[in-house]
């Protein structure tokens, strides 16, 4: 049939009839991905969690300075303290899914939030900086697959960047940290994805010597409440909080953010927090706050110098 013979009620069946969801990832991520694995907070309601409960990896750690850990950990009340601290997350509705199988020469890999940062899409997958924790992505890039998380941007080239350098403001704000485990390439990656995404706002925080990442030095605990220890936030930071609302609750001992990762807390709603047992003076200043306390006990774990904000990788919090 040449195109002479095509009649107009023939035509219908010609030319491109399918046109483009305009929506945004974030807006597909429910229908297409199967839920909101969406973060933009560090107070929203926590929905999901993703964990490594400590498996044969930590019983082969014979000089803990090898991996910069304080001491050996016993494996078994390890494994009880983590279960623990899972269990407490259930408690409060949040979903839980682990990194189920892992190197056994990465002891280090129960510290999950240096392997993720969660974002308004999905899952930023980390670059450790250090050679002895490399090769742990491989294992969590795997569990987000399973679970069906979207992986948005894998660190690369000359960028190292761990979760535990970001920190999330509001949908349009997040402090990113340059030190010792995060470059400037690695930061600039990480902007630019989230840029993608509408994140407008960076605010950087240039790590001290000494410290590895933010969340050991600052924390969110209510919408606009931020506990930190004061002697080692950048101004900058700091006056751009109070610019923004934020009340600044500064940690009242030094022993207690250095010895007993006060500061190192996870909320799981707005005012409402879940701290490491140990840290009495801290957990008063935040009550005197109306932020409310719950404690767990996590000391063995703490011999990794990390805690629960290290331990946990946000992949959905309510928006705020």
């Amino acid at each position: 049939m040449s195109a002479a013979d095509v009649t107009i009620k023939d035509a219908d069946d010609y030319g491109e009839k399918w046109f483009a969801d305009l929506s945004t990832f974030e807006e597909s991520l429910l229908p297409a991905w199967g839920r909101r694995w969406s973060v933009s907070s560090e107070v929203g309601r926590l929905r999901a969690a993703l964990l490594r409960r400590p498996g044969k990896e930590i019983e082969a750690v014979k000089n803990p300075a090898d991996w910069r850990w304080k001491d050996v950990m016993d494996p078994q009340r390890a494994r009880d303290q983590h279960d623990a601290l899972a269990e407490t997350y259930r408690s409060f509705g949040v979903d839980v899914f682990y990194v189920d199988e892992q190197r056994e020469d990465r002891p280090n890999a129960l510290f999950m939030r240096d392997n993720v940062l969660g974002t308004p899409e999905g899952a930023i997958l980390c670059r450790q900086a250090t050679a002895f924790r490399r090769g742990e992505e491989r294992a969590v890039a795997l569990a987000l697959a399973k679970i069906g998380c979207p992986i948005v941007r894998t660190i690369s080239g000359k960028g190292v960047f761990e979760g535990a350098c970001g920190i999330w403001l509001d949908r349009e704000t997040i402090v990113l940290g340059t030190g010792v485990r995060s470059n400037e390439e690695g930061v600039r990656q990480v902007e630019d994805v989230l840029r993608a995404m509408g994140v407008v706002n960076f605010l950087r925080f240039q790590i001290p010597w000494g410290h590895a990442h933010l969340d050991g030095l600052m924390n969110l605990v209510d919408r606009k409440k931020a506990l930190l220890f004061p002697w080692q936030v950048p101004y900058d930071v700091v006056d751009a909080l109070i610019r923004r609302g934020f009340q600044i609750i500064e940690a009242p001992s030094v022993e207690e953010v250095k010895r007993g990762s006060a500061v190192n807390l996870v909320a799981l709603e707005p005012g409402r927090v879940l701290m490491s047992k140990g840290n009495p003076l801290t957990k008063a200043v935040l009550e005197k706050n109306r932020v409310e306390v719950l404690e767990i006990e996590v000391d063995e774990l703490m011999k990794g110098f990390g805690c629960l904000h290290c331990m946990t990788a946000f992949l959905e919090r309510d928006p705020i």
